[in-house]
C-alpha cells in the first residue's frame, strides 16, 4: 500500500536529507522525500506510521492532516522553492505563479492562507524575501543592486525601503553588524 504524508516545517534540502536518512534507518520503504511530503510503501500502516511520527517529532516536524493546512503548506513550500533558485524565475504576478504550481484557484489560496496564518500571502513572501536578502548579504557575494535583481525587485531602492520597513535597519547597517540575525523559515508568520 502506498502512503502519502504531508509534513509541516520542512524548509530546506537539509530537512529532506535528515528525514530520508532517519526514515530509511527506521526501515521505511521510501518512494519520495521532498519538501513537505513523504511517500512510502507499507504492508503494516500502523507500525510504519508510528515510526514516521517518531522521526518527525524528534526532528521538529509534524504531519499535516487537514486539507486546508495542506494547501497552506503547499503555498509556503512553493514560495520557499521559488527563492531557492536565483534569480527568481516566474513570469507574471505571484498569484498566477501560485495558482499554476498548486493547481488551485488563487482566491481560494489567498483566503485559506490568510485565515490560517493571519497574514496575506504577499506579506509572507516579503518576509521570506527579506530572510533571503539577509542570507545573501552574509554570503558577501553580491552587492545590493545585484541582490535586488536576483530577488525580482523593481530597483534597489524598493528593496532598501522594504528591508528597512521589515527589519528596522538599512541594508548597510545590517551588513555592518556582521552577525546572523536571520529567522528560521519555519518560524516566519
Amino acid at each position: 500500500m502506498t502512503v502519502e504524508v504531508f509534513i509541516k516545517n520542512m524548509v530546506c534540502d537539509r530537512c529532506v536529507k535528515v528525514l530520508r536518512n532517519e526514515l530509511t534507518e527506521q526501515g521505511l520503504n521510501l518512494e519520495t522525500v521532498e519538501l513537505g511530503r513523504v511517500v512510502y510503501q507499507t504492508s503494516n500502516p500502523v507500525e510504519d506510521h508510528g515510526k514516521l511520527e517518531e522521526v518527525l517529532e524528534a526532528n521538529g516536524f509534524s504531519v499535516v492532516l487537514k486539507p486546508d493546512r495542506i494547501l497552506v503548506e503547499q503555498v509556503k513550500l512553493s514560495l520557499i522553492d521559488l527563492l531557492n533558485s536565483l534569480p527568481i524565475k516566474k513570469t507574471g504576478p505571484l498569484s498566477v505563479y501560485l495558482a499554476e504550481v498548486t493547481g488551485h484557484d488563487y482566491s481560494r489560496l489567498s483566503r485559506t492562507f490568510s485565515q490560517s496564518e493571519n497574514i496575506t500571502i504577499e506579506k509572507y513572501f516579503i518576509k521570506l524575501k527579506i530572510e533571503k536578502v539577509k542570507e545573501l548579504i552574509q554570503a558577501n557575494q553580491h552587492n545590493f543592486t545585484e541582490i535586488s535583481q536576483l530577488l525580482d525587485y523593481s530597483n534597489s531602492n524598493h528593496l532598501s525601503r522594504q528591508f528597512k520597513s521589515e527589519t528596522g535597519m538599512s541594508l548597510s547597517e545590517y551588513r555592518n553588524l556582521g552577525e546572523n540575525f536571520r529567522n528560521s523559515l519555519d518560524q516566519i508568520v
